[in-house]
């Protein structure tokens, strides 16, 4: 090995200090790590021009490898943890303890143990100053460090590399723990930020981090989202202080072609609660994109009901019988996981001779009566279906609920239930308050799919005398009608095909008899026995 490439005299500072200049491709001289009075940076000291005593010494070293020249910092720091993180860090050990020895801002730059005085630094300088490179004791906003990155921990979380197959540039210590060696050369700033190896692309991150950046959603690399140090949001190392304002840097319509969903979640409605990161009790009592979305694994593309869009990634869901799955495959699992056995809504949006809150059941394929959710329908002649939808289809909850400007109702705002100004965050008006006129507008919801005049439309054919009712009468479809169905386990076919299930606030029981129920009597015929705006219904038939 040569001595060729080292600028100043080495004997002064050492022959093992040397030796760690001469290991590095590039110069810890030309770096800002050269703390002497000649380093390249305004932190730099006065007077002393050896560059490795900041660090090493060749004599009365500490007892730690190589040769430490200062005193490490006392066990004091918060360190990293949250909800979705599998290692347990522990105190800071090893080389992390030694990087802290400045990086902490807790020992002065110029304190060294080969010295009595403290080298003097330039401004009056003490502690390495406010900014990036000061993290202070709470670690708890930087990227773990000092735990065992083992083939234990990658066996419990599979997105991890396995150890064996790390690239040569980035080392574990003897100990097998991931320490700030494992991302940084103190030595050598070649890659900028004294990485260890290129950052570009994210190589450095999906070294370890099994994410194809490929797969991201108009995101080239992880620093879109993520802040290795001092990140604002705490866990998960966000670039934004929430989930919510991390989204929003591209998706606030400042971005093209990122959708902006910022307009849409400070509607009336909306989903996002803006919760903390991490909050101490998480779905279903608060709601953020990432309850919905996997950013690591969302892709373009598009989808088919009930199969989930590509949009949401590899999220979490509920199934049809209640069970939390790793993986959903169907859109309506993903709303299971709020919507259906811990519901957040804690009453039906219309007051139900039948109550439920438990969406899972109103569409479960056991159920009396239900919107084609999870399976087909049951009824095989659904009057008034405008095209493509037939008796065979099934659509997706995001049909109904979702943004007032979707693509799904003709506009240029971002598809799914992000806000909408009609409750319950509904692409489209639908009015629920009796003696609301009838028009094109107050019922857009169901004219989506329901042709409202033609021959076969509501208005027009004669079924259960909807123009009488609707038009004339200026009564909701909401009366009649419950939306999403009605569970096995409380309606009966006789009673609750047709997605019945009165409004209790506008229909009553019949006086004389004291039923209030529907009667099916085969296609396109019933009777009614009930009071409704004041007129009785003693087994009212209704027939084509």
């Amino acid at each position: 090995m040569t001595t060729a490439r080292i600028a100043v005299p080495i004997a002064a500072v050492g022959a093992l200090a040397a030796a760690a200049l001469l290991m590095a491709q590039q110069s810890v001289i030309d770096t800002p790590h050269n703390l002497s009075a000649s380093g390249p940076s305004a932190v730099r000291a006065t007077g002393e021009e050896k560059v490795c005593i900041f660090c090493h010494t060749p004599h009365s070293a500490r007892p730690i490898s190589p040769l430490w020249n200062r005193d490490n910092p006392a066990n004091a720091y918060t360190v990293y943890t949250s909800n979705a993180l599998d290692a347990i860090p522990g105190q800071p050990t090893g080389t992390s303890k030694m990087c802290l020895s400045c990086h902490d801002g807790t020992i002065a730059l110029g304190s060294v143990v080969s010295q009595d005085q403290s080298i003097q630094m330039a401004g009056g300088i003490t502690t390495i100053p406010p900014g990036s490179s000061n993290l202070g004791t709470d670690l708890s906003d930087d990227h773990p460090i000092s735990f065992p990155y083992d083939a234990s921990l990658v066996a419990t979380d599979l997105k991890l590399t396995d150890p064996a197959a790390l690239t040569s540039e980035i080392r574990l210590d003897q100990n097998q723990e991931l320490q700030c060696t494992a991302c940084h050369d103190a030595h050598d700033n070649s890659f900028g930020e004294f990485l260890v190896m290129s950052n570009e692309g994210s190589a450095l991150c999906v070294a370890c981090h099994q994410i194809s950046t490929t797969t991201v959603m108009g995101h080239e690399t992880c620093a879109g989202c993520h802040q290795t140090h001092t990140a604002p949001s705490g866990p998960y190392l966000l670039a934004g202080d929430r989930v919510r304002s991390t989204c929003l840097r591209c998706h606030d319509g400042s971005a093209p072609p990122a959708k902006d969903i910022a307009t849409d979640i400070q509607k009336f409605n909306a989903h996002d609660t803006d919760s903390p990161v991490d909050p101490p009790n998480p779905v279903p009592d608060h709601a953020t994109c990432a309850d919905c979305h996997d950013p690591h694994t969302m892709e373009h593309g598009s989808g088919t009901a009930p199969n989930i869009h590509p949009s949401f990634g590899k999220v979490p869901g509920v199934n049809l019988s209640g069970t939390a799955i790793i993986e959903a495959a169907f859109e309506y699992e993903v709303c299971y996981r709020c919507h259906a056995d811990t519901n957040v809504a804690d009453a039906s949006w219309v007051s139900r001779q039948l109550t439920q809150i438990n969406t899972r059941l109103e569409f479960d394929p056991t159920a009396v009566s239900f919107h084609p959710v999870a399976t087909t329908g049951r009824n095989p002649d659904v009057p008034s279906l405008r095209p493509p939808w037939t008796e065979a289809s099934i659509v997706y909850c995001s049909d109904c609920h979702g943004s007032d400007n979707s693509t799904k109702i003709g506009g240029n705002g971002p598809d799914g239930v992000h806000g909408s100004f009609f409750e319950p965050i509904l692409v489209a008006r639908y009015e629920t308050t009796d003696f609301t006129p009838e028009s094109r507008s107050a019922y857009a919801l169901c004219y989506r799919c329901h042709e409202r005049e033609g021959t076969d439309g509501v208005l027009r054919d004669r079924t259960f005398e909807h123009s009488k009712h609707v038009e004339d009468a200026d009564t909701p479809c909401s009366v009649c009608h419950d939306p999403h169905g009605i569970a096995s386990a409380q309606g009966r076919a006789m009673n609750n095909s047709h997605l019945i299930n009165f409004d209790t606030t506008v229909v009553s029981a019949d006086p004389v008899t004291g039923l209030l129920e529907f009667q099916d009597l085969g296609e396109r015929a019933g009777t009614c026995t009930l009071m409704c705006h004041g007129e009785r219904h003693d087994n009212t038939s209704y027939a084509r």
